[in-house]
């Protein structure tokens, strides 16, 4: 009967036994799921790895899509190349191109003096100077006119400003060493008044640069007809022959009447040299008015390239 009773109590002990093994497996079991927790962390990390990753590619992919500044530069390159012709194609096309600007020599205080050509190289070869006395500058507005206009065939025009900068830009009628350039020209030259005087002619024939620069100027160019503007008389004086049909043309087409000049010792005159020089050609001096009008300067303008077109 003892080991009946034993036998209980041993199952008894051995069901305590048990049951307390249980409990450590438990501890441990409590354990396992704190381990399993850093595998959930773990895993949780991954997802904001994966999270932080697609972000990457997008970045890449916009950098990838900007980078096409190829075509920007295609853009910018092509842009240019139809901006430039139609600037470079009405200049060309409104304004006869220059064919020459030539410095012909300078004056006593060493400034240029130019020479534009226009036209027409191998036409009637025609100049015209805008001022011989510097304080006599409506001619200018007359040669500027004549530099946009377009010239008609079969005419080599030649254009200066002005045969002495200095005068003009003293604004005075002789040029620096005091000599009234149109009484130094050296066919009948005459040694007019002295130092001081306002047609003083210089201390002899030709001796100044500007004279000298358009004595050469036009033994080069050899014009058929030249044209020289002073102030402020408002008229051209009369001649005869070939010359005075052309002056009287002239005259009739800008309204300047034809009359005597006269108050002053003409010997040294630049244009009564050309005429001689020329052999034929024709040279005279239209004397301006005080003023001179924009619409004025247009209508000489065009009565210069008449003239120089007509068959006269």
């Amino acid at each position: 009967m003892r080991l009946r009773i034993l036998g209980p109590v041993l199952i008894a002990a051995l069901v305590a036994s048990c049951s307390s093994g249980t409990q450590r497996d438990s501890g441990a079991s409590t354990t396992a799921p704190r381990l399993l927790a850093t595998p959930t962390t773990a895993s949780t990390q991954r997802p904001t790895t994966t999270t932080t990753t697609p972000p990457e590619p997008t970045t890449t992919t916009t950098t990838t899509t900007t980078i096409p500044a190829p075509t920007t530069i295609a853009a910018t390159s092509t842009i240019p190349a139809t901006t430039i012709p139609p600037t470079t194609g009405p200049a060309a096309t409104s304004l006869p191109p220059i064919v020459e600007t030539r410095e012909i020599g300078r004056s006593v205080q060493g400034r240029p003096i130019t020479a534009v050509r226009r036209g027409q190289p191998g036409g009637r070869v025609v100049l015209v100077i805008g001022v011989i006395h510097g304080d006599e500058t409506a001619g200018l507005a007359i040669v500027d006119r004549l530099k946009t206009l377009d010239i008609p065939d079969g005419i080599d025009l030649w254009l200066v400003d002005s045969m002495n900068p200095d005068g003009m830009a003293a604004n005075v009628r002789l040029n620096a060493d005091q000599v009234d350039l149109n009484r130094n020209f050296p066919y009948n030259w005459g040694p007019i008044a002295q130092i001081g005087d306002w047609e003083w002619a210089g201390p002899g024939p030709a001796s100044e640069p500007e004279t000298r620069a358009m004595v050469d100027f036009i033994t080069d160019i050899h014009p058929d007809l030249v044209i020289w503007y002073h102030q402020d008389l408002n008229r051209i004086s009369p001649s005869t022959g070939r010359g005075g049909a052309i002056r009287a043309r002239y005259s009739q087409l800008t309204g300047v009447p034809l009359v005597t000049i006269s108050g002053g010792t003409y010997t040294g005159v630049a244009s009564t040299w050309a005429s001689k020089h020329l052999d034929g050609g024709v040279a005279f001096i239209v004397e301006l008015g005080p003023t001179l009008s924009d619409e004025e300067a247009d209508i000489h303008a065009h009565a210069v390239l008449t003239i120089a077109s007509e068959n006269n």
